[in-house]
């Protein structure tokens, strides 16, 4: 696959692309794993966005303007192939991409943004990397907490306890507006602003 960076400072740039990750159908709706999924329906929805399923790719996209975003309907270790099918249709390079996606590494209800970097273990955020050829790609990191040491698999695939809903309603919010604040200032003065923020 060939690397879609383009020239440049590309990561100090637009973002024309928001990508929430999660795995498709009923049955994962509102898990952990699926959080990515969930800041960018919040996002059509405060957009009036119509999210529409394209034969080209597999994703569901919508637009707003000139920003596209997406849902993969692949599953999760697989959400690198639609992205780029993407990417190459709308000529979005990799740094003009944001990617949203769950963290076990930080506390339930953080954000944390960067323009790039490893996987941190994530099987999607790994299968873009991979297909893109490129570590330089932004990402919006929700956390979701630690995982139990011999539970990880059904923590991530778990719904969040009743308890926990207001943190992650409130990390939700706070992700939109990075993504907003990214989308119209570019992914460093996101992180300037909203990785200051110590919530919760």
């Amino acid at each position: 696959m060939p690397n879609l960076m383009p020239l440049g400072q590309s990561h100090l740039g637009q973002i024309r692309l928001v990508a929430g990750l999660g795995n498709p159908g009923p049955g994962y709706a509102g898990t952990r794993h699926n959080i990515g999924f969930m800041v960018v329906e919040y996002l059509a929805a405060q957009f009036g966005s119509i999210w529409k399923k394209s034969i080209k790719w597999d994703a569901l996209t919508s637009k707003h303007g000139d920003t596209v975003l997406a849902k993969p309907t692949s599953f999760m270790n697989r959400s690198g192939y639609p992205l780029v099918a993407i990417a190459q249709f709308y000529k979005i390079a990799a740094p003009e991409i944001l990617v949203v996606l769950d963290d076990l590494a930080l506390p339930l209800g953080r954000i944390r943004i960067r323009p790039g970097g490893g996987t941190g273990g994530h099987n999607g955020l790994e299968s873009i990397i991979t297909q893109f050829g490129t570590e330089e790609i932004p990402r919006l990191r929700i956390g979701i907490g630690a995982a139990p040491r011999d539970g990880g698999v059904d923590y991530v695939l778990g719904r969040f306890f009743e308890e926990e809903r207001p943190l992650v309603k409130s990390a939700i919010e706070r992700g939109v507006e990075a993504v907003k604040c990214a989308v119209d200032n570019g992914v460093v003065s996101a992180m300037n602003t909203f990785n200051k923020i110590q919530e919760p």
